[in-house]
């Protein structure tokens, strides 16, 4: 089997790769007559053709010849060969608009696509995702933000630090009033995030208190589902039908946005649950949120101020409470300023693709080598110009007209 490595075609380039040098090293060395490898030249990555070549990995232009191709982000349509089977992050599942025209170009070229965020074990849980540096990234991003709309302190950017330790000192320079925070996710994302809370030494607090109480210090709180979702007939939570049918759920999240300054959301979020507010709502006196970190990005989703990805170049946008438009980031006090990287761990592309390739190499590797892996027939978004049985549901979507 050839495995190709894929040069990131998407503008502005990734710089993360799925594998690092020595990860693929070690793959070619573990199954010798079994696995063959090859990497796309790429000016762009973290690690570079030379450490590639050094760790004695063949670098091409051309890697058509590969039977198996990995990337990270989306593909575009002019470079998907056909026939092939792809990895990578193709942003469908949730019907994204923006990205039909590649599901299509992925049927119509006959090609199996298998995306990383559907890949999961026999109980459903994910085995490999950037998560967790989304989440370390995201919320040092949202206090990037603050102190760039404050003018309280000055930290360099994520994508300025060498490395994690790095960025963990530059925290250390954060001098925060009594403000309150909100965080959402409670998985990997929202993992990440509690890491660069806890550097901050920021105290967790209830629900209840953070509605109700005044703190002379940061204060934080971690909202699950339940806290900020109740039931359209009766006000009631039930967490297995909430993600069954979450149509029949409305947001409650108001209270909390009239309590708290700064948001860091990272949640999942089904297209047929409630969003957090109404973009209607920022203008109300009593919208206090003037920082949201939106390190899912789901663009037009939970988060309506999210009107558009942002990016690492320029990383944060301004929402005029009145009109709900997007300004100059920074350029008024009392708009709410929105990061929403779509690609956050790339800005420590070197550790967060380490941890990524710890991931592939355990789960996914093994499994091309079975006949018929469970792991990879249920991330099998697309094969043989057709839909699978899991995700029959895209087909109306995909024959939408424009």
């Amino acid at each position: 089997m050839k495995i190709g490595i894929i040069r990131e075609g998407k503008n502005p380039p990734d710089k993360r790769v799925p594998f690092t040098p020595e990860q693929l090293k070690a793959i070619q060395e573990q199954y010798v007559g079994k696995i063959a490898i090859q990497v796309q030249s790429s000016p762009f990555r973290a690690y570079s053709d030379q450490e590639f070549l050094e760790a004695g990995i063949n670098v091409f232009e051309d890697i058509s010849d590969c039977d198996v191709l990995f990337g990270v982000k989306e593909v575009p349509v002019d470079q998907l060969i056909p026939g092939k089977t792809y990895f990578f992050f193709s942003h469908t599942i949730k019907k994204q608009a923006y990205n039909k025209k590649l599901l299509r170009a992925v049927l119509d070229k006959n090609i199996r696509l298998i995306d990383y965020e559907v890949l999961k074990d026999e109980a459903g849980n994910r085995v490999v995702a950037f998560g967790r540096w989304a989440g370390i990234i995201g919320a040092y991003n949202a206090f990037w933000t603050y102190g760039k709309k404050t003018d309280l302190f000055d930290i360099k950017r994520a994508n300025e630090c060498v490395d994690l330790q790095d960025l963990h000192l530059e925290l250390s320079k954060v001098q925060l009033p009594p403000v309150k925070i909100i965080l959402t996710g409670s998985g990997r994302v929202g993992n990440g995030a509690m890491e660069v809370l806890k550097s901050l030494k920021i105290r967790e607090v209830s629900a209840h208190d953070f509605l109700h109480l005044y703190y002379d210090e940061p204060v934080y709180v971690k909202l699950s589902s339940s806290d900020y979702n109740r039931r359209k007939s009766d006000g009631g939570f039930d967490r297995e039908e909430f993600y069954a049918s979450p149509e029949r759920y409305e947001s409650h999240f108001q209270k909390f946005a009239e309590a708290g300054e700064i948001l860091i959301s990272g949640a999942y979020w089904d297209p047929d649950a409630p969003r957090l507010f109404d973009i209607k709502d920022i203008a109300a006196d009593d919208f206090q949120l003037s920082v949201i970190a939106d390190i899912s990005c789901d663009i037009a989703g939970s988060i309506p101020t999210t009107l558009s990805s942002s990016s690492i170049s320029d990383p944060v946008y301004d929402v005029d409470r009145q009109s709900g438009k997007k300004i100059p980031a920074f350029g008024s006090q009392t708009s709410i300023s929105v990061m929403a990287i779509d690609n956050l761990p790339c800005e420590l592309p070197r550790e967060s693709s380490r941890e990524f390739g710890i991931q592939l190499t355990k789960w996914v590797i093994p499994a091309l080598l079975e006949e018929n892996s469970g792991i990879l027939e249920r991330a099998t978004i697309a094969r043989d110009g057709d839909l699978t049985i899991e995700f029959i549901y895209l087909t109306d979507f995909i024959n939408e007209h424009e």
